[in-house]
């Protein structure tokens, strides 16, 4: 069997002689060419280049074409800002300034990047397209959303609604478009991946949600795909309306309990996906601890219905001799056992060097913003950008620092303010709003208490 076929029928909650393995290869897969991730995702050439080189190394039974939650924003007229390490990153919201739908550039997959995805599936559909599911990823309706909205979109769930809902609804008619143009390139699977669900509350999720995510999934249904509702950050509260909806899978990352997710999707007859942890294991880690925590997935995500996968896309810098750990305990029946059987004891990290600041003895108001990476992952730029626009009204009475965990010193900072969910805000040493960006107003409010408490 091959294992795009064993993909297909683990995502169809099949069980499976091994567990299924999805690395999702972004633009790591510049990093293992030695492409920079902006070029690397301009170029069909490229992509082809580190897609296959990733399939070698990796032995993957899926992979995506691009990990790129912009290419429909870039089409619909919001700017760019470039990394050379990561994808790039949304800086200008056309509904935030003036612009109405009607006034947004049509949605056109012959346009801008999309021709590049293209030639590149293209090859790749028939370089390697019979051993391995190709995923097409579109970005969800409500991250779409605020891309074109900016941060005002959470204030105007409440004030405006109807608006919302408006352009939410207008975004699914875009993922439509885009799941189409990934299935007519020869796309297994369609992953609509939505990160800023993880952000709103059941309810809104429930208001605003999952109408138009299941008009997506029921588009990518009626064309022969499956499809998978992709969502990373703490989506715990969501997971019962995640497993609701009528997509084939769910996949999330680290912060969720896998066992519990497992219940609930097997539950509504879906197969699920997760979740090895990125940053302190991937990126950071060694390749004991990344098999420790392949094993850890794959001894609770067992052989029915499961997807072995990190929980968003790669980190570019991650170390190849990782992944291929991760592969080992895939495709290596004994060495799991092996492992099974180690009693290897990680000692603890203190952190000792890391120093937080005497924040009663300050005299400004210090927010830490605890993130994977605001370059990167979209739920994490939303949040500073908020806390950054907010803490504009108070000059410099309010300091903001971002922490990012994908450093040893964003990790000590985590462990020693007691963040347990990324991305955080900490205004004091205090954990104020853990995985949730507040509205505007409640965040100058959060501030204006510290400020008069300090004075």
């Amino acid at each position: 069997m091959s294992g795009k076929t064993l993909l297909l029928n683990a995502l169809r909650n099949q069980s499976t002689s091994r567990p299924a393995w999805v690395p999702f290869v972004g633009v790591h897969g510049g990093k293992i060419i030695g492409a920079t991730a902006q070029n690397y995702l301009r170029s069909a050439e490229l992509i082809i280049r580190g897609l296959t080189r990733a399939f070698e190394l990796y032995r993957p039974d899926g992979l995506p074409i691009v990990f790129d939650l912009q290419l429909e924003a870039e089409v619909l007229g919001c700017q760019l800002r470039w990394s050379d390490e990561t994808p790039p990153a949304v800086t200008s919201h056309p509904l935030s300034s003036g612009t109405d739908l009607d006034g947004l550039p049509s949605f056109d997959t012959g346009k801008r990047r999309y021709p590049v995805v293209a030639e590149a599936m293209k090859t790749i559909k028939r370089q390697i397209g019979e051993e391995v599911a190709l995923y097409g990823l579109i970005t969800g309706p409500f991250t779409l959303a605020l891309h074109l909205m900016g941060t005002n979109i959470f204030l105007e769930m409440f004030n405006n609604p109807d608006l919302v809902k408006r352009v939410v609804d207008f975004c699914a008619g875009v993922g439509c478009k885009a799941a189409d143009f990934y299935i007519d390139q020869g796309a297994d699977v369609v992953a609509v991946v939505d990160p800023m669900t993880s952000q709103i509350s059941p309810k809104h999720f429930q208001e605003f949600v999952t109408a138009p995510v299941n008009v997506v999934f029921d588009h990518i249904r009626e064309k022969g795909a499956l499809s998978s509702l992709f969502v990373c950050g703490n989506a715990t509260r969501n997971l019962e309306n995640m497993c609701a909806t009528r997509c084939d899978n769910v996949s999330v990352d680290e912060n969720i309990d896998l066992a519990r997710l497992g219940e609930m999707a097997r539950a509504a007859g879906k197969s699920f996906g997760g979740n090895l942890k990125l940053t302190t294991v991937l990126l950071l880690g060694d390749e004991a601890a990344a098999r420790r925590d392949a094993l850890r997935c794959i001894d609770i995500g067992g052989t029915q219905g499961f997807i072995l996968a990190p929980g968003c896309d790669l980190p570019y810098a991650t170390p190849e001799a990782n992944l291929q750990a991760v592969a080992h305990m895939v495709h290596d029946e004994y060495q799991r056992n092996v492992a099974r059987a180690a009693t290897q004891v990680d000692s603890a990290e203190s952190f000792d060097d890391i120093q937080l600041p005497d924040y009663s003895h300050e005299d400004r108001v210090i927010v830490d913003v605890i993130t994977l990476d605001s370059a990167s992952c979209a739920p994490c730029q939303y949040m500073v950008a908020a806390v950054e626009r907010a803490a504009q009204k108070f000059g410099d009475r309010v300091v903001v620092n971002e922490h990012k965990i994908t450093t040893r010193s964003g990790l000590g900072h985590m462990a020693k303010l007691g963040v347990g969910q990324i991305p955080t805000i900490c205004i004091d040493g205090e954990v104020k709003f853990p995985s949730i960006i507040p509205d505007i107003t409640t965040l100058i409010e959060a501030l204006e208490e510290k400020i008069k408490a300090k004075q």
